[in-house]
């Protein structure tokens, strides 16, 4: 709340809501903002304990709730099946690079991973606007309400957690294989699936899930690129708009959406730690 109105200008006289000085005047009251700060704090407070997080100055005549409510199952739609493909394919890529460590296989994942992870996602978009679009015409250049418009948003969106996801599980599997208990699985003759099943695979998931889930907030609020290039109508854009435009009431929700999403998904990373590694249990209500 105090960074945001550290930064010089307000809501009604930068860009194109720049107004006259009465006009600009008469706004400022309006919403409040002519004064204190702890007031202003104060009362964005109590209202937003009670679920009114205000109007959004972008857009006057509709409220900060109902925007993100109406914004945001877009960019969950987008965001869902970009989670399930990336994990699952950049998990299964990492297990056969690992597993296959230092042949042509192991050197086209890295590669592959590696092009994920520095080409952008907007990049990736254009290029598939061009190619399956514009040059081949099988699929429209945005839009959304079809199937069809899913694919290429997905595609562009999956492509970079997917090669975080491989290069992770590639290295965490590899690290865990030359370990000495995986040593002596070996030494006293179990089975490979078995060691792979029992031991690699559990004690890899660890640092897996500590550094891999949090990503899916990221995913879940959207990509500013992505929508824009493809048209689409989600909650991505407001993360930008809203900072250049001073929107207050846009920001603080947004920001409160982001730390909700990345406390739940803390809190279920420390609940999955229970069920991966059975050193660690609820102990009177803490994890210990």
């Amino acid at each position: 709340f105090l960074l945001m109105h550290a930064v010089p200008g307000g809501p009604f006289d930068v860009g194109e809501r720049r107004l006259p000085e009465a006009t600009r005047v008469a706004q400022m009251e309006k919403y409040g903002l002519n004064e204190p700060l702890y007031e202003q704090y104060a009362r964005y407070m109590w209202h937003a304990v009670q679920g009114d997080f205000g109007v959004p100055f972008q857009r006057p005549t509709e409220t900060v709730t109902g925007l993100i409510a109406s914004r945001w199952p877009v960019t969950i739609a987008i965001g869902i099946p970009t989670i399930i493909i990336a994990y699952t394919f950049g998990t299964l890529l990492g297990i056969i690079a690992a597993t296959r460590q230092n042949s042509w296989i192991d050197y086209v994942v890295t590669t592959v991973g590696t092009l994920g992870l520095t080409v952008p996602s907007w990049v990736v978009g254009t290029w598939l606007v061009l190619m399956l679009s514009v040059r081949w015409d099988l699929l429209p250049t945005g839009g959304w309400g079809e199937p069809k418009h899913y694919i290429m948003p997905v595609i562009a969106y999956s492509l970079a957690p997917m090669a975080l996801v491989a290069r992770y599980t590639r290295l965490t599997l590899i690290e865990t294989m030359r370990s000495d208990y995986v040593r002596t699985a070996r030494a006293k003759g179990l089975r490979e699936q078995r060691i792979m099943a029992g031991h690699i695979a559990r004690n890899a998931a660890i640092p897996w899930v500590t550094v891999l889930l949090p990503e899916i907030p990221n995913i879940l609020t959207g990509s500013i690129f992505i929508e824009a290039i493809f048209n689409i109508p989600g909650l991505g854009s407001y993360f930008v708009t809203s900072t250049i435009s001073r929107d207050y009431p846009m920001i603080l929700a947004l920001t409160l959406l982001i730390a909700t999403l990345w406390g739940f998904t803390y809190l279920l990373t420390d609940l999955l730690y229970t069920v991966l590694d059975p050193r660690v249990r609820l102990v009177g209500g803490r994890v210990g």
